[in-house]
């Protein structure tokens, strides 16, 4: 049943109407009850000579109702295709429901971060940045990047179109002109480590 509805939670994943999906499933199913026959079958006639005839009469016997059983199943797993469109209905309901669900959660999510974590960060700050990229508001930001010290990237924190290579920096006090910033590391594009702002 857990296999059933991961199959059918799949399929419903891929956009396969119910209808569809129930025979998906039914043939496969079916086929596993029909591929079990055709193994079942092979034994007729395997019994060990050694234990006597009428013990490889039974055997066959046996083999014959084992192999009778597996057709049947085999065929009721087919004929019921189609019963089951309610069961994969049932899960498509609940998959919506589970992703209204989430989006409910994703907004409230949104809705603390934009009104208690944002208004915590300083402008131009790495953190504040990386606000605005969960919330999807980064796109007005530089793109310009650079490696510090400790080898770490470091995305400019700055406005698109900042950018002005004549616009030294006076100091590394944090006033960076028209160079790129983020929180204590001030750069231009002229550096080895440094991968230019793209054009926004």
């Amino acid at each position: 049943m857990n296999a059933r509805l991961k199959v059918f939670a799949l399929l419903e994943a891929q956009g396969v109407p119910a209808s569809e999906a129930d025979d998906l499933v039914a043939a496969l199913e079916a086929g596993a009850a029909a591929g079990a026959q055709c193994q079942v079958v092979e034994l007729g006639g395997m019994a060990l000579a050694s234990r006597g005839e009428v013990f490889a009469d039974g055997w066959d016997d046996g083999v014959t109702a084992v192999s009778e059983a597996l057709v049947g199943i085999a065929d009721r797993e087919w004929l019921r295709r189609g019963g089951r469109s309610s069961g994969a209905a049932e899960l498509a309901v609940h998959m919506a429901d589970v992703r209204q669900r989430e989006r409910a959660d994703l907004v409230r999510l949104e809705r603390f971060v934009r009104e208690s974590v944002l208004p915590g960060t300083h402008p131009h700050t790495t953190a504040r940045r990386r606000v605005l990229e969960a919330l999807g508001e980064a796109g007005g930001l530089c793109t310009a990047r650079t490696r510090n010290a400790d080898g770490d990237v470091v995305v400019c924190t700055l406005d698109a179109g900042h950018y002005d290579p004549d616009d030294k920096p006076p100091s590394k006090d944090g006033k960076p002109g028209g160079w790129h910033k983020a929180d204590a590391s001030i750069w231009n594009d002229l550096g080895a480590a440094c991968i230019p702002h793209a054009a926004l």
